[in-house]
């Protein structure tokens, strides 16, 4: 195995784990997701449509975390990086997504946080 193939594995297992679980979250407890972001997002142009928004950041997740798990597998059999690459694609796909929410609710701690995540999507991609 590679080094590349190491990396790869690495970061899409970080990947995976990161969105599925926060999928999850979202899914287990989506009644308090809503209220606590409705009141986030209450002063913002998307405040009467926090439901569709989060149900779409959902989505994003569970594919980013899905095709990262795939790649995760692809890489294990035969060395290919293809599904690794969508997965951290998609990982930034979203994580842009959750960014511009958080400029728009003027939360930029939370903006801060999100580059954390980015940084090693975006290397992923470079590298996958």
């Amino acid at each position: 195995m590679t080094n590349t193939e190491i990396f790869g594995i690495l970061i899409l297992a970080f990947l995976a784990i990161t969105f599925l679980q926060s999928g999850y979250d979202k899914i287990m407890d989506w009644k308090g997701n809503v209220e606590w972001l409705k009141g986030h997002f209450s002063q913002t142009f998307i405040k009467n449509q926090v439901p569709q928004s989060l149900f779409l950041i959902l989505v994003l997740e569970v594919i980013a975390g899905a095709l990262c798990v795939i790649g995760i597998a692809q890489l294990l059999m035969n060395g290919v990086t293809t599904f690794g690459h969508y997965g951290a694609t998609f990982s930034c796909v979203t994580l842009l997504f959750l960014l511009f929410g958080q400029r728009i609710a003027k939360d930029y701690d939370g903006a801060r946080t999100i580059v954390i995540y980015f940084i090693p999507a975006i290397l992923a991609v470079y590298w996958l």
